[in-house]
């Protein structure tokens, strides 16, 4: 965004918080992608960490507008988890060795330590939440099973930031493309990588660096978003909601652009206007 620029929030006039629940809260990897909003008080998230320790180190670094659960979200029924040597490789899914074995330290990174046998709870079923605007979801391959029993959840939903794998890291794990097409079924667009990742296969290092990218994708986050055909369709609140994720998180103005006009043209505002001279 320009300098000395009102920020997009400010436009919109937006009253109420970006909803957003993240499954599998783990805090091992990269920052989470909605932390701009989160930061600027923009944003609350309910999320949900059944490993403890990450648990714990959730809680500890939680801000105001943050609220963590033990609960493991899934089918309803019970499940084992496998508590792996890499606590972001821990899994309701068993570790697919016989591919793994091909990786530098993804075998070890998935040694299965604990078999820990938990209940788990359907999207559709979590009392605690009243409305998504964001999901972030990163399970380690469960994460379809969990989109199929969240249906109804799904449809107030306008982004969906998930893992995927294009190599079946877990055992009968479902890959991107079917991810891919049951979104695509509940009204979803699929919009890009953020990142694809990629690694070398052994034998070979390449630069001394056993994790660098190389040739083979194997997973990524995948972002999709409510069709942007069908912006007409969302009520106002959502439009400026849908706008203000998808500029301030991931940059796409031109969609950003999109749904504010979408805004003027059923409710007769000009939003898409003031957008517009951000840049100007």
């Amino acid at each position: 965004m320009p300098k000395n620029k009102p920020s997009l929030a400010e436009i919109l006039e937006i009253n109420t918080l970006i909803d957003v629940v993240d499954i599998g809260a783990n805090p091992s990897w990269d920052e989470a992608p909605y932390k701009t909003l989160l930061d600027a008080g923009l944003a609350q998230v309910i999320g949900f960490e059944p490993n403890p320790d990450a648990l714990d180190r959730l809680n500890s670094i939680k801000g105001a507008n943050e609220t963590y659960f033990p609960d493991a979200i899934y089918d309803g029924k019970a499940h084992e988890l496998k508590v792996c040597e890499h606590p972001g490789m821990t899994s309701l899914l068993e570790p697919n060795t016989e591919l793994l074995k091909y990786f530098h330290a993804l075998s070890n990174a998935c040694k299965v330590n604990e078999r820990l046998t938990i209940p788990t709870v359907r999207l559709d079923d979590v009392k605690e939440i009243t409305n998504i605007d964001i999901l972030k979801i990163d399970i380690q391959g469960g994460e379809l099973e969990v989109f199929r029993n969240g249906i109804n959840r799904l449809r107030e939903c306008l982004v969906v930031h998930t893992e995927v794998e294009f190599l079946p890291m877990y055992e009968q794990q479902p890959l991107f493309s079917d991810v891919d097409i049951f979104l695509r079924g509940l009204g979803f667009t699929f919009h890009r990588f953020a990142p694809l990742v990629s690694r070398t296969l052994q034998p070979m290092v390449i630069d001394g660096d056993e994790f660098k990218d190389f040739s083979q994708v194997i997973w990524a986050d995948a972002i999709f978003i409510k069709d942007f055909t069908k912006f007409d369709q969302l009520s106002s609140e959502k439009l400026k909601s849908l706008a203000l994720i998808l500029h301030d998180i991931y940059g796409s103005l031109d969609i950003a652009l999109r749904a504010l006009m979408a805004h003027d043209h059923k409710f007769m505002s000009k939003l898409a206007t003031q957008y517009k001279d951000l840049f100007s």
